[in-house]
């Protein structure tokens, strides 16, 4: 019988039962990539993490990120979460370099402040979303849309950016007429729609629909909140040295967020991204698996 310990934490909130979940193995080692996936079905969040020795001698750890379908190269609150959770256990310093599937991701930990910093290029196609089908997926009127585009760093998204907070908490996801609009799958299925102050310091309102989940509500999508804070910054030509927004998520869910976004430019060119919050380590356990 083989033992491996894990830990249960809540990410990007201060409060137990806040934010999203997160199991994480702080020493997978001897497992296999189908037992990992087997234990990530087995938790049902929407991401586990497994911690690995570094490929890298130089870097701290290697990390696995597994939804309960699949494997991810890259999730925010994971990573933020797993920084945090080895923190705590006074395995690590202050400042971590992950290996993940996107390359190499550093974390800074401050108690039980967690923030991630990515150097991956803001990504976007040149074509949109259909606002037409979108809504129609959202179950909103066109009227409520001010604006859609894909974007990404590290995963993709369809932004959706709403009128108001209201119609924020309208939307109800439609998956099969999402599945069934035809460009919708180009470039990503995954929905984040908000609302607020898209500017530099202000706040947004947010929920996640993401398609990597099966099309169900995410309390926090770190990975997003780094696609948007990038998009921000490249909307006004990376000018300024550094962009910052504060999203809350998971509000309707009962499971309110909060999460801090910020991004980095030098001579117009955006240089990095960053996306933080707290962590709550609610517990854990040994998982016995057999030989």
């Amino acid at each position: 019988m083989r033992e491996y310990e894990f830990v249960l934490a809540d990410v990007f909130t201060e409060r137990v039962f806040g934010g999203n979940q997160l199991a994480v193995l702080p020493d997978a080692r001897g497992l296999t990539d189908e037992e990992m996936q087997a234990l990530a079905r087995e938790f049902n969040f929407s991401e586990s993490a497994f911690v690995l020795p570094p490929d890298d001698a130089a870097h701290t750890r290697r990390v696995r990120i597994f939804t309960p379908d699949e494997e991810l190269p890259f999730a925010g609150h994971p990573t933020v979460g797993t920084a945090a959770v080895l923190a705590a256990r006074g395995a690590v310093r202050d400042r971590l370099l992950l290996e993940e599937g996107v390359g190499l991701v550093s974390v800074e930990v401050e108690g039980t402040f967690s923030r991630l910093t990515l150097t991956s290029p803001y990504e976007t196609p040149d074509h949109y979303p259909s606002v037409t089908a979108v809504a129609k997926a959202l179950s909103v009127s066109p009227e409520d849309i001010v604006e859609t585009w894909y974007g990404g760093v590290g995963l993709r998204f369809c932004f959706v950016r709403l009128a108001d907070r209201a119609a924020v908490d309208r939307t109800v996801l439609d998956r099969t007429a999402w599945l069934a609009e035809p460009t919708s799958g180009e470039w990503s299925r995954n929905l984040y729609v908000f609302a607020g102050h898209f500017k530099d310091g202000g706040r947004l309102y947010s929920r996640s629909y993401a398609d990597m989940l099966g099309g169900a509500e995410d309390p926090a999508t770190g990975s997003a909140a780094a696609g948007l804070v990038a998009a921000m910054a490249q909307r006004h030509g990376c000018r300024a040295e550094e962009y910052t927004l504060r999203i809350d998520q998971g509000v309707a869910m009962g499971r309110p967020s909060d999460i801090h976004a910020s991004a980095r430019a030098r001579d117009g060119a955006l240089t990095s991204v960053s996306v933080g919050g707290h962590t709550v380590i609610v517990g854990g356990g040994t998982l016995h698996l057999p030989d």
